[in-house]
């Protein structure tokens, strides 16, 4: 999931925000402002509604931040790096760059995260009863008491044992910790997420065809993320478990042809396009990686414009480029492929070009690798 706009850093990791967050934000405050309040503690002024709901779902954003924020700082303390946190539609994300190195580290990230809801729920839920035994049980109190009861549904909903949720986590360390082979506790988890996913778009759609209202399809819309991101999972665990052990320089394509940021599109259709078959080119200057240009990004620019149009104003920045080492893990890159939309990667050491992996050289590294003969390997 990617950052629409930055905050800045917090212990380090960078920590930036969706758009689709303004969606859930204003549901949120819309939902306390205009009816859970009005309905609670009538004859408020609407300013005072709004405003509770507003500072309600902006402490409510904060404290799920602290969540993410909190898997990040035990991932960096257990050996892994952070390449950010992004706080999206149906909440956070701590994008993490590898995967634990035993059951407990597992167990460690996973776990801190709800721990920390909870604590919050219980934060909110002592100032809470210290209002109401100072008699203060008005708006205040109400948006006090609903910031406890919010971090403590979402401990409970992100233990639920179902990848991707941190109780899928959970699973898997259990699982991983029984059997010592981390692919297959990564499947049951995200097949307990593909169940989960699947119960919940059934409850989802029984609540709204009830006449519940519309928190049910919310409850279904969950559900079917649940399910495709239980998917995902499944899908690279097993791509994980093929590829383990391969390196980068196992699977590049050796020094790639290159172009010329100057160079123009018209120039780059009639003269290299055909001639070397490549769908994607990198950009580089004295050696080093400044752009990568695509076919389908040459696809976008009008013909007459192509002529006066250079690879460098269609081509993937040097800041969005996905750089690697030729020792470096195989399965530590796929997940940074998505960083860029191109799908790809420019090897460099000591920052000049030495290759490019695409999707058809993983492909290929995958095929490969269900080949060879299969040997029994235990991840401890």
């Amino acid at each position: 999931m990617r950052a629409s706009f930055r905050l800045g850093r917090i212990a380090g990791v960078p920590v930036g925000v969706n758009w689709s967050v303004l969606v859930i934000f204003a549901l949120i405050a819309w939902g306390l402002a205009a009816n859970q309040f009005p309905r609670s503690y009538p004859d408020r002024s609407s300013v005072a509604y709004t405003l509770a709901g507003l500072v309600a779902a902006v402490v409510f954003f904060v404290g799920l931040l602290a969540h993410e924020v909190s898997h990040a700082v035990v991932a960096k303390r257990n050996g892994l790096e952070v390449d950010g946190i992004t706080l999206w539609l149906f909440g956070g994300v701590a994008e993490l760059r590898g995967e634990p190195r035993d059951p407990g580290a597992e167990l460690r990230i996973a776990g801190v995260g709800p721990l920390v809801s909870l604590l919050l729920g219980a934060f909110f839920g002592a100032i809470a009863a210290l209002l109401a035994l100072a008699g203060q049980d008005g708006l205040l109190f109400g948006a006090v008491a609903w910031l406890a009861g919010i971090n403590v549904l979402l401990a409970i909903f992100n233990v639920l044992p179902a990848a991707p949720l941190d109780g899928g986590r959970l699973l898997r360390a259990a699982v991983w910790k029984a059997t010592g082979d981390r692919t297959r506790a990564s499947v049951v988890a995200a097949r307990a997420g593909w169940v989960l996913g699947v119960l919940l778009i059934g409850l989802g759609l029984w609540q709204f065809l009830s006449g519940v209202g519309f928190g049910g399809l919310w409850l279904a819309l969950i559900g079917w993320f649940l399910i495709g991101a239980a998917g995902m999972e499944e899908r690279q665990a097993r791509t994980g478990s093929a590829l383990r052990g391969v390196r980068v320089g196992d699977v590049m394509t050796p020094q790639p042809q290159t172009a010329s940021a100057e160079m123009t599109v018209a120039d780059f259709v009639d003269h290299y396009l055909f001639a070397y078959r490549h769908s994607a080119l990198p950009l580089t200057e004295e050696g080093r990686p400044t752009g990568l240009v695509t076919v389908d990004r040459v696809r976008g620019v009008p013909a007459e414009r192509r002529a006066s149009t250079t690879l460098a104003e269609v081509a993937c920045r040097a800041d969005q480029l996905v750089l690697a080492q030729p020792g470096e893990e195989l399965n530590d890159l796929l997940p940074r492929l998505s960083e860029c939309a191109d799908g790809r990667a420019l090897v460099v050491t000591d920052g000049q070009l030495v290759g490019i992996v695409s999707p058809s050289d993983i492909s290929r590294a995958v095929q490969r690798s269900t080949l060879r003969t299969p040997t029994p390997t235990h991840s401890r």
